[in-house]
């Protein structure tokens, strides 16, 4: 079986990036950007710096644009490439814990605590022991819908695998500039899964190589990028399901104003992005700029042509 893992950074090789480079059993991809440094080298895994990327495919090199987190698809697609079977995507801030990439619940039967809510997003956040909490990425409007109290057992094929993180969670940064969190999720609450689709993020989590040619994350849209692509995988009836934490995120420096401006388009959209997925996965399509519509199209072409 072919494990890998993609990460994107500008940094040196950080202590998250050596940990994941030397495990057994995984091949780490790190995709760089521009201001990543020129003698970026890793021991065991595989660097695509700047210029490898522009010469693989130089279309959706310009449609995803430099200087941003979406550099991470060039990763999944060297992944496909490479024939993994399972692909981890994680931060070069995630600190694996003992055990990461062994608890592994993809492809597999596995009973879960099952969720079913009425509402039409399912936030996995408040399900744990930080019931004041939210992911990011689900729906504001819905904070005072989420209602936890019909839990049963059931049992989840998962094409995917989210599996959370002790620290600095992931939260939108409205959520952090009121709690300031730092977490220690309780193992007991895991693994869950839900009837309705849920925010996932692209750190710290487990994709079926079918998952792939699906799953993009989105340029142009901000910090929506990875939660849109969750969404829209679900709607195409790709199941989740969120286990323990199994890194300890030390969050890089943020600017809490200017992550609440790249999330403004999730406040304004998401619950509607929702409802309209429901419907016809298509209809993502409605929420992209052009240009990142374009990427899709482009970053799509890599499976259809295989």
């Amino acid at each position: 079986m072919k494990n890998v893992i993609v990460t994107t950074t500008i940094n040196p090789p950080t202590r998250a990036v050596r940990l994941f480079d030397n495990l057994p059993d995984w091949t780490l991809v790190a995709i760089g950007d521009l201001k990543t440094p020129k003698d970026y080298r890793l021991e065991r895994g595989l660097y695509m710096g700047p210029e490898d990327q522009a010469k693989y495919d130089p279309a959706l090199s310009e449609a995803i644009g430099w200087n941003c987190i979406q550099r991470r698809n060039f990763g999944l697609l060297l992944a496909h490439e490479m024939k993994a079977d399972l692909v981890a995507v994680v931060d070069d801030d995630n600190l694996p814990l003992e055990g990461w990439g062994q608890d592994l619940i993809v492809g597999r039967e596995q009973r879960v605590s099952f969720y079913d809510t009425s509402a039409p997003a399912f936030d996995p956040v408040g399900a744990t022991n930080y019931p004041h909490l939210w992911h990011r990425g689900f729906p504001l409007q819905l904070l005072k819908r989420r209602d936890y109290s019909r839990k049963t057992s059931a049992t989840i094929v998962a094409d995917i695998q989210a599996d959370f993180w002790n620290g600095d969670p992931d939260v939108d940064a409205i959520c952090r500039m009121e709690h300031a969190p730092e977490c220690n999720f309780n193992p007991r609450a895991f693994p869950l899964a839900s009837n309705k689709p849920a925010p996932f993020n692209s750190q710290n989590t487990f994709l079926s190589a079918k998952v792939l040619p699906h799953y993009f994350l989105f340029p142009h849209v901000g910090r929506m990028d990875d939660i849109w692509a969750a969404y829209y995988v679900q709607a195409l009836g790709f199941k989740v399901v969120f286990n323990r934490a199994s890194v300890y995120q030390e969050r890089n420096v943020h600017d809490l104003i200017h992550d609440m401006r790249q999330e403004y388009a999730g406040y304004e959209h998401n619950l509607n992005l929702i409802n309209d997925l429901s419907r016809d996965p298509r209809s993502i399509l409605s929420y992209l700029p052009g240009r990142s519509a374009w990427a899709f199209e482009l970053y799509r072409r890599h499976f259809t042509l295989a």
